[in-house]
């Protein structure tokens, strides 16, 4: 009996903020230079404890609804991870960001059992941040594992976690942290946090896989990040188009064709150790607003500082909006979807980043998938763009 494979979406967004999500939160601020609220501490910091406290519960209470999770269902979604940050968890008062997450990740929880989806709880920042991105909590320098008590804290976040798991059944795995980066941590120190994670989470709850991301190593070195003796694991690598310069450049046959070579690299690792792409979406310009970081341009029209737009005259106009679509694009987000869920497929599954934004339509799954531009086959249907 095969698994059913995992067809998902993250709820990204809700329990660590990222200003190109809900820019509607970060707008007060577009007009003071170099402001520092450009992620969830800098949110929390700029309006104080008890402000921040006030927004993030309101937040938290609107985000996901219950009906988000059922349209969801009825999409064919089975699988939501949900990424949360270590303070949430084990939190140090001397920070500014607040708590009181986790009654509303429990509710979340209560919804997916409701409508019949596992669950993947998704440790998305480190303190210290491991990767320096603004979804990590702390945009800038990667300060994970530099100080005496950071793998601790880590470890105590992913106890919580487990533990929560094991109150609600609906949990399948546990993500040891979202997107470690090998150029600001060695290598050696993710592979030690690993087996280290996976012993904390096994203790706790046995039951649920251990996921782990492969720090963008390339493919040859991901045996190293989960060694073979870890057993229950899960391999999850992030696959986007938007973000490396010969990437964004490609054409439209030519995102096609990569999408479908990843394809061939899970499908293979997927033999040794089971393999999801955890994040993708069908954005082929990095135009969302802010994408890149609150304040920043995009490399697609060369606003990016120290980018060169991909082409003369590259315009961001009405990238991200799907009612401006011309039939052509169209055609070509149809078929960069097919080919991504069809590669994808080649190992255990795929899941979409994100549910929902408030104005990328390029990366909201409910709204590409309502307007037929994503069709989550049902089970047993299969795709037909890449060669098998």
């Amino acid at each position: 009996q095969t698994p059913e494979l995992i067809r998902g979406v993250n709820l990204g967004g809700l329990f660590v903020l990222e200003p190109w999500i809900t820019p509607s939160l970060f707008e007060e601020w577009v007009q003071v230079q170099n402001s520092t609220a450009v992620d969830e501490w800098g949110y929390c910091a700029a309006l104080g404890k008890a402000e921040c406290q006030t927004r993030l519960n309101r937040h938290w209470g609107s985000w996901v609804r219950e009906e988000d999770i059922a349209t969801l269902a009825s999409l064919h979604i089975n699988t939501l991870r949900i990424p949360i940050g270590y303070w949430a968890l084990a939190p140090n008062n001397a920070e500014p960001y607040v708590q009181g997450q986790v009654p509303y990740l429990k509710r979340v929880l209560g919804w997916a059992s409701q409508y019949r989806m596992r669950v993947i709880l998704d440790l998305h920042g480190a303190p210290g941040s491991q990767n320096g991105f603004d979804n990590s909590g702390r945009r800038g320098d990667i300060n994970w594992t530099k100080r005496p008590d950071d793998i601790q804290r880590t470890l105590d976040a992913l106890a919580a976690l487990a533990r929560i798991a094991n109150e609600h059944p609906s949990v399948v795995g546990v993500q040891a942290l979202n997107e470690p980066a090998n150029w600001g941590v060695p290598k050696a120190t993710i592979i030690r946090f690993y087996v280290q994670a996976y012993n904390t989470i096994k203790a706790i709850a046995p039951q649920v896989a251990v996921v782990f991301h492969d720090a963008f190593l390339p493919a040859a070195e991901w045996g190293d990040v989960v060694p073979a003796n870890l057993t229950d694991s899960i391999l999850d690598t992030h696959i986007y188009h938007v973000f490396v310069d010969d990437v964004i450049r490609l054409n439209g046959d030519q995102h096609v064709a990569k999408a479908c070579s990843d394809g061939q690299t899970i499908g293979n690792f997927n033999q040794r150790t089971r393999t999801i792409c955890g994040e993708f979406s069908l954005a082929n310009t990095d135009c969302a607003r802010w994408l890149n970081g609150f304040q920043k341009g995009a490399r697609w029209d060369g606003t990016l500082p120290g980018s060169k737009a991909v082409a003369e005259g590259a315009t961001c106009h009405n990238q991200e909006n799907m009612d401006a679509w011309s039939d052509k694009k169209r055609a070509f987000m149809k078929r960069f979807a097919m080919s991504q869920l069809q590669a994808y497929e080649k190992g255990t599954g795929w899941i979409f980043w994100n549910f929902k934004t408030e104005s990328a339509d390029a990366w909201n799954y409910i709204k590409l998938a309502q307007n037929g531009i994503i069709s989550t086959p049902s089970v047993g249907r299969s795709f037909s763009v890449c060669a098998s």
